[in-house]
């Protein structure tokens, strides 16, 4: 191993736990305890703050500096980085651009090999801004699922809570035509054609455990709506339709800025007097009228007869539930 070559092992050691007897070191690296302090030197005079511990396992640590200095990463860590960088823009923040310039710098010098992985592992974010997505999923599965989606193969899979996993696993395996991978409201989903059910289905990604062999190749199917946004949407409410069965509209007596970040898919629009108008959908007419009366204001339902009918129903129901 070359002085270089042994300098970059032994950073990346000292980067994967926080402490290092020197005699393990030297062991790992295959050198004397004499040649490892030489290498922390080094690495001191690179701008690495190394501390040196005293004991019986007496060894090295790793510790912050005043400057930021290179880092080294797996393959898994630098995927993983990558892809926290990509996915980035949908935390807000207004960390996009500094996100772009960051993911540029680690794809320009990744392996070939890598840029491919990063390249299939592309998810479409669904959700407002501030929707941070879970860490929880396994890196192998997400990146065996974009394969698959890249590549037009079925997959097999079991499905299922992790504590289910013997039961599940005793069960004949889900076999999907992958589409899409979403990243939505914290958590990791792959929409897909379930060829046992022969219907769209969307399936949490943590709760996916891929079995091998994979499935035959398949021509790609036209998604619903040709939208993944709108159709992933669309599920979440529960219905097969990209639009919400009922929807309606109220005049608010607060400033359209006061609303708009409680707004949801709902169309704010400002009017005079400090007052803004609310069109919002949702699944049932009662439902609709009670979203709208979270706003602690006055309003003026606008349209439909149905989204009036719907709070008197629900004033005379609270009437009653404040009697009681």
């Amino acid at each position: 191993m070359t002085t270089t070559s042994r300098l970059l092992t032994l950073l990346s050691l000292l980067q994967a736990r926080r402490d290092w007897p020197g005699g393990v070191l030297a062991s790992r690296l295959g050198v004397s305890d004499r040649t490892v302090r030489r290498d922390v030197e080094r690495l001191r005079d690179m701008g690495y703050r190394i501390r040196a511990t005293t004991g019986l396992d007496g060894g090295y640590r790793l510790e912050a500096g005043s400057e930021l200095p290179p880092l080294l990463f797996d393959e898994d860590q630098t995927i993983a980085a990558a892809l926290a960088l990509r996915t980035a823009p949908a935390l807000g923040a207004g960390i996009g651009e500094a996100a772009a310039r960051a993911l540029a710098t680690i794809r320009q010098v990744m392996p070939s090999r890598l840029r491919h992985r990063l390249d299939a592992l592309a998810p479409t974010v669904v959700g407002r801004p501030g929707d941070a997505v879970a860490a929880d999923v396994s890196l192998e599965v997400l990146s065996t699922l974009a394969n698959a989606i890249r590549d037009g193969f079925a997959v097999r899979f079991d499905y299922g809570e992790a504590r289910d996993a013997d039961a599940v696993g005793s069960a004949p395996p889900r076999r999907a035509e992958p589409h899409h991978l979403v990243a939505s409201d914290g958590r990791w989903y792959l929409v897909a054609w379930d060829l046992d059910r022969d219907d769209w289905r969307l399936y949490r990604v943590d709760r996916v455990r891929p079995r091998l062999p994979a499935g035959a190749p398949f021509t790609r199917r036209a998604l619903p709506g040709g939208d993944v946004d709108a159709f992933v949407s669309a599920r979440f409410r529960g219905s097969d339709s990209t639009a919400w069965p009922c929807r309606g509209s109220v005049v608010l007596d607060l400033p359209a800025s006061a609303v708009a970040p409680f707004a949801g898919d709902g169309t704010v629009t400002p009017l005079d007097d400090g007052r803004c108008r609310l069109d919002a959908g949702s699944w049932s007419w009662a439902a609709l009228a009670a979203a709208f009366g979270r706003f602690d204001a006055e309003l003026e339902v606008v349209g439909p007869p149905e989204l009036a009918d719907a709070f008197a129903l629900l004033a005379d129901r609270y009437a009653r539930a404040g009697t009681g």
